[in-house]
């Protein structure tokens, strides 16, 4: 048998990269009988056909996987936000960073459209979190050599509400991406910037990434998997201060002798970052435990 990624699934065909091209697959029966499905991103073994084909026979373990969009074994979410038209709110990000982190998933803050706004201010608040952020403009090209050196070797998924420039930036770190998706496109009869599926593209530069609809293909039920005391860990800047609370089930939404709260108040952690916790941890306490799905 052969080893390959899963860069698309389609119409029940599966579209497996062994390194060499892209070979066509059909799923074994025996897959469908133990209601396996496979997801883009998948590690698979397949066994080669006489006619260039091939027959999926196993879905190797996985490291993380996301529902929405059905993508696994995601390195890296790259959240692509914008200060100018549209104006992205924080907790757009925050919602999918965290989810990001409850899957075990790095994230890259990518803030376009820098020739119109700096975007200093949202970069600063990721800065200071911890994340790798840069600011780009798709327009001008300034940043897009950072944001490549933050991609290359790792499999990454662009995500961000309608109109940040998603497929811009694509495009802008390599033109043949353009013409990939047009072809994908017009093969399934929609238009070239409205991306209704996730597709895994292998860039020029050695790094793979996934185009996937807005942040509302994150749906707010990934978050319900998550019980409100894990959710701490879902903020890497809390790290520093877990286990130095007044109270060991201190929540940090208001406890006297929070020291979450005592770094919010010395700025160390931003407060939009806190904000949008407390947020999540609302929502999260509204949510019974026999409702919750497994990781």
């Amino acid at each position: 048998m052969t080893e390959g990624i899963l860069m698309k699934a389609l119409s029940g065909f599966y579209y497996v990269d062994d390194g060499t091209g892209i070979i066509s697959c059909r799923g074994r029966g025996r897959l469908r009988r133990e209601s396996v499905t496979p997801l883009v991103g998948d590690r698979v073994r397949f066994t080669p056909l006489p006619d260039g084909s091939g027959a999926l026979e196993e879905i190797l373990p996985r490291k993380n996987q996301f529902y929405r969009p059905a993508v696994a074994n995601i390195d890296q979410l790259v959240i692509m936000a914008s200060e100018a038209i549209p104006v992205t709110d924080p907790f757009l990000i925050d919602r999918v960073a965290a989810i990001a982190e409850y899957k075990g998933c790095e994230c890259v803050i990518c803030i376009n459209k820098c020739d119109l706004a700096s975007g200093r201010e949202l970069a600063s608040i990721y800065t200071a979190a911890g994340f790798p952020t840069v600011r780009v403009s798709a327009k001008t090209g300034e940043g897009l050599g950072e944001l490549k050196e933050l991609i290359v070797g790792k499999v990454s998924c662009f995500t961000g509400n309608s109109g940040v420039g998603k497929s811009s930036i694509l495009n802008g770190l390599d033109p043949n991406f353009s013409l990939a998706t047009g072809e994908v496109s017009e093969k399934l009869g929609r238009g070239r910037h409205t991306t209704r599926h996730v597709e895994l593209f292998r860039l020029s530069c050695g790094a793979i990434v996934a185009d996937t609809p807005g942040f509302s293909s994150f749906d707010v039920d990934q978050m319900e998997m998550c019980r409100k005391e894990e959710l701490q860990h879902c903020f890497r800047e809390f790290a520093s201060c877990l286990g130095k609370c007044r109270f060991l089930d201190c929540a940090h939404i208001k406890e006297q002798g929070c020291a979450v709260l005592e770094a919010v108040a010395r700025r160390e952690i931003p407060p939009t970052r806190h904000q949008s916790y407390v947020r999540l941890y609302q929502q999260l306490q509204a949510v019974p435990d026999w409702k919750r799905k497994k990781k």
